[in-house]
């Protein structure tokens, strides 16, 4: 290897196969796709450019870029984080230190959210959504990539998480349909809404520390953490949706893998109906609890 660094020198299919056994030796959970992904962006190229340029050798400037990038991921920094971007939904999201990085697992929100509307609400109208705790902007901008009459806030405590919201919102074209407000969870908002999603804190306080480190070292702890039972915030947010939704409007929210009868009972203890069963996630596991105001 030269001594410029240890991938200075290497093809490009040499320096992935390095960075993908070093990834591997350092316990990262998919290296191969890790190796790829890190070396693509170093070097400006998707899997197709990679794979036609493979011989190529990688030079000082790039062999840089690549160990900064591997310094990262060794200390557990996300993939997406490393790179600034995430894709949800088929969206390509911006994300910063002050949002999540939107999880598969979290689609399942969209799908549940998107069938309530489609199965149950069948509205003639335009729709109104309320996204809490938008963080990116990922539900929000989901839905409304799929509704296109429909319109939708988003609110956040984090100022911060906001710019990237409104960023992917304009990157997206759907600055029109999308406004953004700074509030506690629904505080700002003003009804009615047909919809109100959320993601928000669901952590138990005490399970913090046990998180991997992708999560726990680098996602914002405000988006983590859900108080002594994890419950928290659904107990502030399902009031405050109970009086903001219209009559027949839905409630869709994102539950921690053992919280979905939990959060069950306190939406029925608020006067929803839950009239379709929690939907699982691709892992099996109960990731969205839906309910519906009563129709006047």
């Amino acid at each position: 290897m030269s001594a410029g660094g240890p991938f200075a020198g290497l093809s490009i299919e040499a320096a992935r196969r390095a960075l993908a056994a070093k990834f591997k030796a350092s316990g990262i959970e998919s290296p191969e796709l890790d190796a790829r992904l890190l070396i693509g962006a170093a070097l400006g190229r998707d899997h197709t450019g990679l794979a036609t340029q493979a011989s190529r050798l990688i030079t000082s400037v790039e062999e840089t870029v690549i160990s900064a990038f591997v310094r990262r991921r060794i200390a557990h920094e996300p993939v997406a984080r490393i790179l600034g971007h995430k894709e949800f939904w088929g969206l390509d999201l911006r994300l910063s230190d002050a949002t999540l990085v939107p999880r598969p697992d979290t689609e399942t929100v969209v799908a549940a959210a998107l069938e309530i509307l489609r199965n149950e609400l069948r509205a003639t109208r335009a729709l109104r959504i309320a996204d809490i705790g938008t963080g990116s902007g990922a539900i929000l901008l989901a839905l409304l990539s799929e509704l296109p009459d429909a319109t939708g806030i988003g609110t956040d405590i984090s100022m911060a998480a906001l710019a990237i919201a409104e960023m992917n919102a304009d990157k997206l074209g759907l600055a029109g349909r999308a406004s953004f407000v700074q509030c506690d969870y629904a505080a700002a908002l003003s009804g009615p809404f047909d919809l109100i999603v959320s993601n928000p804190p669901y952590i138990r306080s005490a399970d913090i520390a046990t998180l991997d480190r992708d999560v726990r070292d680098h996602d914002p702890l405000l988006a983590l953490d859900g108080g002594v039972d994890g419950l928290d915030a659904y107990r502030a947010i399902t009031p405050q949706a109970v009086a903001l939704l219209a009559p027949g409007g839905g409630l869709v929210f994102e539950v921690g893998h053992d919280q979905s009868t939990q959060v069950s009972v306190l939406m029925r203890s608020a006067g929803l109906t839950l009239s379709s069963p929690p939907k699982a996630d691709l892992g099996g596991i109960y990731r969205a609890v839906m309910g519906r105001k009563a129709a006047i």
